[in-house]
């Protein structure tokens, strides 16, 4: 029998298009017709949906956004006193302010900044500004970097443009044709690609896009390389820190690759669950956003800053990111070991906050379908994904390998029998963009 949870998100595809208002909280993105789908309360690492089941979140954290943890009491303490203020006015909050002073201090090279309430926005606020800096209109980008128009362009010459940067199948449905050629994608540690990009358009490219790392770390030189090339054709390179800021120092993650950037971009974990971002950059570059109109009334909401700036205090103070590390590195080791124990092949990638497994081989997905299924029958939100919170810790590790072993196990014999499909009780998670009806 179905819980409420899947009940209600059978009505709620009658109701809104594709089910949710992000793909990565799709049920079927994590466990068809099975997965919990809506939550009733959070805390720390805890969930509950609404049944009543209490889950220990191992896998996306609020995709992301929670870096401290699910309501983390400091953060939702400075929320509440600014509600009781008031959280919008005529006047604007003093507190974009002080956050502008505060995210200038940890990145020195950045003197400007402008506001936002969400990444993929905010990504495109970056690449309007270097658009009208520049006045070229063509982007190389790296990476996944949000759902707007400039971004699906590259989609629109074929298809499958944008399949090796995160989702495959996302069609350019709706973006105008006329954008055709000015999103051209390379990939990461291929400094080759770029190049190529850069002599078959010299002259041509308002900016160079990139995460600053995702999957793999850099090789020698890469960065380095990327923002020479910036520099030599007047490009603006943009960092994007959506994801990688704030997990591995209190900052962007370039910092720690000791990159530059002219424009740097950050979301999620800078507000632990409360709606923010911000771009920020240097002065003869941020002032661009003069020539063009960028404005929207919730920009100017106070609850995002005070957030962001309770959030960023506290995880400087703490040096969360330490912990960050520390919690994912034994996670990571901990899938490797798990595997090896039971003869299971997976590959292990990503950041040790952000790390990923894949099952090798034919039964890929359906053996991660199937992990999800025999998790969450256990008590945990887990997927082949982990993102580390501060609220994570070591009990909550050792709980959670110690169910992966024995479940690695129950995959491998399954797989090694070719009857992952006999075991999973619903249709096998998707992989990428599909439309749902």
């Amino acid at each position: 029998m179905k819980g409420t949870g899947q009940r209600l998100y059978a009505r709620a595809k009658r109701r809104i298009p594709g089910g949710t208002q992000l793909l990565s909280k799709r049920p079927e993105m994590f466990l068809p017709d099975q997965w919990p789908s809506y939550f009733s309360r959070a805390h720390g690492v805890e969930v509950w949906d609404l049944d009543g089941n209490k889950y220990l979140d191992m896998s996306y954290n609020g995709i992301g956004a929670c870096v401290l943890g699910a309501g983390d009491p400091d953060v939702d303490a400075a929320v509440r006193a600014v509600i009781d203020s008031g959280s919008m006015s005529t006047l604007n909050a003093p507190e974009e302010v002080e956050l502008a002073d505060l995210l200038c201090e940890l990145h020195p090279w950045a003197e400007m900044v402008r506001y936002a309430r969400s990444g993929g926005e905010a990504m495109a606020i970056a690449v309007r500004i270097a658009r009208a800096k520049t006045g070229r209109d063509r982007v190389a980008f790296c990476g996944y970097h949000g759902w707007h128009d400039w971004y699906l362009a590259a989609n629109l010459a074929e298809e499958s443009a944008l399949d090796g940067h995160l989702l495959p199948g996302l069609q350019p449905a709706g973006v105008p044709r006329g954008l055709l050629g000015t999103a051209l994608p390379f990939r990461y540690n291929h400094i080759e690609e770029l190049q190529a990009i850069v002599s078959q358009y010299p002259n041509e490219l308002a900016a160079i896009v990139m995460e600053p790392v995702r999957d793999h770390d850099p090789i020698p030189e890469f960065l380095g390389k990327v923002r020479e090339i910036a520099s030599q054709i007047d490009a603006v390179l943009i960092m994007d820190e959506v994801s990688a800021g704030f997990r591995l120092t209190t900052g962007g993650a370039h910092l720690v690759y000791g990159v530059t950037p002219d424009i740097a971009v950050f979301a999620k974990a800078m507000g632990n669950g409360y709606a923010m971002a911000a771009i920020i950059g240097k002065s003869e570059v941020m002032q661009s956003a003069q020539s063009t109109f960028i404005s929207s009334t919730y920009w100017t909401e106070r609850i995002g800053p005070v957030a962001a700036l309770a959030t960023i205090r506290k995880y400087r103070r703490l040096d969360v990111s330490k912990h960050l590390i520390r919690v994912g590195t034994l996670v990571l080791e901990g899938w490797r070991t798990a595997a090896d124990r039971v003869g299971l092949p997976i590959q292990v990638s990503g950041i040790p906050p952000l790390g990923h497994f894949s099952i090798e081989g034919e039964q890929g997905q359906a053996a991660r379908t199937l992990f999800t299924q025999l998790m969450l029958g256990r008590g945990f939100l887990a997927t082949n994904g982990f993102y580390a919170t501060y609220a994570h810790q070591d009990q909550h590790v050792e709980r959670y390998l110690g169910a992966v072993e024995d479940i690695f196990a129950q995959i491998a014999d399954a797989k090694g029998r070719n009857a992952i499909g006999d075991h999973l009780v619903g249709p096998v998670a998707h992989s990428g963009f599909a439309r749902l009806t």
